[in-house]
């Protein structure tokens, strides 16, 4: 009885012990599975490993992590996995673009207005050159805050006036940068003495100006006359613009409504749509009055600001020599519709003598030939 109640007690003992071993050995594989899972779960989210990579079909990298080592929890090589692999980086060699450049405002918000324009004051280039220390090489220009919708050419038609560039030089600059415009600045120089050409000297300072860049609108002007209100802005517009509608010397008023003189702007779409300006006006007057027939005659209307903002200065001088009144420019204007399209840019001849360019501008020397006799009267 003794021995039988010691072997059924021993039965139960080890049927204890097998059911222990069970137990323990279903917890084992529930733990082994877990943490295997984990491990997969770390491969999908790292790319970097400590025990060997491969690379897949599209060139990315494998990375697989021995988490038997002593020690190692599965909190421990996701940590160490974000340490290894590799952050998100352009790729080589290859520099992230600059942030594009906001439109210039139609109002810069720079503007002074009205301005104190005297010419009393001795004037040097070296002083315009420290006044504008922005300005480049050429007399270029380009706002660096903002993106001009105009690359303007400004082109002024030149001989033997270096007193007056230096305060057109003087005022203009600083009025130009206000405005955020991208200019550059030209100084049409007609080389010898003979009959003075405005018009075609502005021919050559369009077809110049375009070798040296993308230029999209020109201003011409004069250099002797400066505008007093900054807010007179030297872009192109819709239409050909006439900048200077009131003068002093005109008792700042439009001397009369077919005027065109002294500065005007065209873009080169209107510029080419009117072939240019005409070449053939020799000495003083005429060739304003035709330009303004080219463009009304191609369908256009001239703009014009604010008399209250038009308004310019004249520096007085003597009449140039070789540059007098042109005593056919009456019978030409009334000819611009069967002249136009033969006598422009388009039949521009000149030799190109000299191209130097200073801090503050670009000078342009050329030949541009002579006139022709004039017509014998008896």
């Amino acid at each position: 009885m003794t021995r039988l109640m010691l072997g059924r007690t021993l039965e139960r003992i080890c049927k204890g012990v097998l059911l222990l071993c069970l137990l323990h050995f279903l917890i084992m594989m529930i733990l082994y599975f877990d943490v295997y899972s984990q491990r997969f779960d770390i491969f999908s989210r790292l790319h970097g490993g400590r025990n060997g990579s491969r690379n897949n079909a599209s060139g990315h990298h494998f990375y697989f992590y021995n988490i038997s080592r002593a020690n190692a929890t599965v909190a421990g090589y996701l940590a160490a996995g974000e340490q290894a692999a590799p952050t998100a980086q352009p790729r080589a060699n290859r520099t992230p673009s600059p942030k594009p450049l906001p439109p210039c405002p139609e109002n810069p918000p720079g503007l002074v207005g009205r301005l104190l324009i005297e010419f009393s004051s001795q004037m040097t280039m070296e002083r315009v050159q420290r006044e504008n220390p922005n300005v480049t090489e050429g007399g270029r220009y380009t706002p660096p805050d903002c993106r001009p919708r105009w690359k303007v050419a400004i082109i002024i038609p030149f001989r033997h006036r270096e007193n007056h560039l230096k305060y057109w030089l003087h005022y203009l600059h600083p009025i130009l940068r206000r405005q955020r415009i991208d200019y550059g600045i030209y100084i049409i120089n007609q080389l010898g003495e003979d009959t003075f050409n405005r018009a075609k000297l502005l021919n050559v300072g369009y077809a110049e100006a375009l070798k040296d860049g993308d230029y999209n609108c020109f201003i011409f002007s004069d250099v002797d006359l400066i505008p007093m209100d900054d807010r007179n802005l030297y872009h192109c517009y819709e239409q050909p613009r006439h900048f200077a509608i009131a003068m002093d010397k005109f008792g700042f008023r439009l001397p009369y409504a077919g005027y065109f003189g002294g500065v005007s702007g065209l873009s080169k779409k209107q510029f080419l749509k009117i072939n240019g300006f005409p070449n053939e006006y020799w000495g003083w007057g005429g060739e304003d009055d035709d330009i303004y027939n080219r463009i009304t005659l191609n369908g256009m209307k001239v703009s014009r600001p604010d008399v209250r903002i038009g308004r310019y200065r004249m520096i007085k001088h003597e009449r140039d020599k070789h540059n007098e009144p042109n005593p056919q420019r009456f019978n030409k204007i009334q000819n611009t519709k069967n002249t136009m399209k033969k006598d422009g840019i388009s039949s521009l001849t000149y030799r190109l003598v000299q191209i130097k360019r200073y801090p503050l501008y670009t000078n342009i020397s050329v030949e541009i030939g002579k006139p022709p006799p004039r017509p014998f009267k008896g």
